[in-house]
């Protein structure tokens, strides 16, 4: 899978990049996003840079279409946007769009037919026959093959194979004699990785995740001094699907996400082994993530050091800058199309034990620090619980126990009665004894109380 590239999504949503025109050659320009407010898409109805829109003429994919567009000046037939041809705006499994004559074909092997294909299911089908390249054409139709077939045909523009998918009108699947291959790699749940670098996909990706998944990934590159991750994409519908990185040795969770938190900043992991965790729940689906990693060497390591400081000097990230990991240790989150500095998160874990606990670390095998703060309150609330039953028990307990003097006389009869003085009896009590004695009331009428009767 090949990582220069700008696009980490199927129909390049994700794109960031700096093209201005329709092609990169006689390509029509395109028009600033802040002078469309004759078009649905614009910087006044979306002023928060939603979709990648701003200030500025690039090409950018706001609504989902199959792949990016713009806004041009030249109308004609009533059409005043075209799609972009982006050579860059290639997810890594996208091999590129093929000519297919026939004769041979592009892909030789298995094929089928379906009115509800998608990239994933077209993937999901050549894996099942043990192929290694799944291809798509004019939106309904699905090809297997292997690398070995793509020697006799020559690459095209992606434009080429821009029919929708009839299972999902945001995917591309092809076109009318053009076949847009894909490696049946992508989507897999699980695996492992030991190449320098490479990018990990999220289970049935680019189509959104299957319901109760439990998959695994290991990344383990001997001669790595650390591993710097990015989430390109980033997708979870509750907080009970999640996303962990756990060091290799320990099984420690360095990092863990979800819809809540997602991962906003790089994470460089010290260590050469990495444990990738994906869990989804039984109910919500969503479309998942896209995960770049690099490992690095010590060298790599200071120079992303050094390229920090000269950050925080007052280094001005464009909010247009794409993903940069080419270099090694130059990338940044696309999380910076929003204007915010850019923070890198250096983890450092070890087989022995983690030097700090990132939110939600597993403070033992099995149990985390936000499950022993949630057992603590549980205690404290039982405890709280206790104490008021006791405190009412021991409130009816001394309502309801009578002297031995007065057991069989009803409270009726001793206010009846007539004493040499008078004088009704008045219960006490304190928290530990009872004493029953008389007590005088005042003679003057008015100072009775009204709830002392004959």
């Amino acid at each position: 899978m090949s990582l220069f590239t700008e696009c980490y999504t199927a129909n390049g949503e994700d794109y960031r990049g700096l093209q201005n025109q329709t092609s990169l050659y006689g390509g029509k320009p395109c028009l600033f996003w802040n002078e469309t407010f004759q078009h649905p898409y614009n910087t006044l109805k979306y002023p928060s840079g939603e979709g990648g829109l701003g200030s500025h003429n690039y090409c950018r994919n706001p609504d989902g279409d199959i792949q990016p567009w713009c806004y041009i000046a030249d109308t004609e037939d009533g059409v005043y946007w075209r799609y972009c041809d982006i050579p860059t705006c290639q997810m890594p499994g996208n091999l590129g769009c093929f000519k297919d004559s026939g004769d041979p074909p592009t892909l030789s092997g298995t094929s089928e037919t379906s009115n509800k294909l998608t990239i994933q299911n077209c993937i999901s089908f050549c894996r099942k026959q043990r192929y290694k390249l799944a291809g798509m054409e004019s939106g309904y139709a699905c090809f297997c093959g292997n690398e070995v077939d793509l020697h006799d045909h020559v690459e095209s523009p992606s434009k080429e194979c821009n029919h929708v998918c009839f299972g999902d009108h945001t995917q591309p699947c092809g076109g009318d004699g053009w076949v847009i291959v894909f490696d049946t790699r992508v989507g897999t749940c699980g695996g492992n990785y030991t190449s320098p670098s490479g990018v990990i996909y999220s289970p049935d990706f680019p189509d959104k995740y299957g319901a109760s998944h439990v998959c695994y990934w290991t990344i383990q590159v001997p001669e790595a001094f650390a591993i710097l991750f990015n989430f390109t994409f980033f997708d979870i519908s509750d907080q009970t699907d999640m996303v962990e990185l756990l060091d290799g040795y320990t099984n420690q969770v360095v990092a863990r996400f979800d819809w809540r938190s997602p991962p906003w900043e790089l994470v460089n992991i010290t260590g050469n082994f990495v444990i990738l965790y994906f869990y989804s729940d039984r109910t919500n689906e969503a479309q998942g993530f896209a995960l770049l990693y690099q490992a690095l060497r010590s060298q790599d390591t200071r120079t992303l050091e050094a390229e920090g400081e000269d950050d925080d000097e007052g280094e001005d990230v464009s909010s247009t800058a794409g993903p940069r990991l080419a270099g090694g240790v130059t990338e940044r989150s696309n999380s910076t199309s929003n204007g915010r500095s850019q923070i890198l998160y250096v983890i450092t874990s070890s087989p022995g034990k983690p030097e700090h606990s990132m939110p939600g670390q597993r403070a033992g095998r099995g149990e985390t620090n936000g499950h022993s703060a949630m057992w603590t309150i549980y205690a404290l609330s039982a405890l709280l619980i206790l104490t008021v039953i006791a405190m009412v028990a021991k409130l009816l307990l001394h309502m309801t126990v009578k002297s031995p003097n007065i057991s069989t006389v009803s409270s009726s009869d001793i206010c009846s009665q007539n004493t040499t003085s008078s004088e009704p009896w008045i219960i006490q009590y304190r928290p530990s004894t009872i004493s029953l004695f008389k007590k005088k009331l005042k003679n003057h009428q008015g100072d009775l109380s009204p709830l002392v009767g004959n």
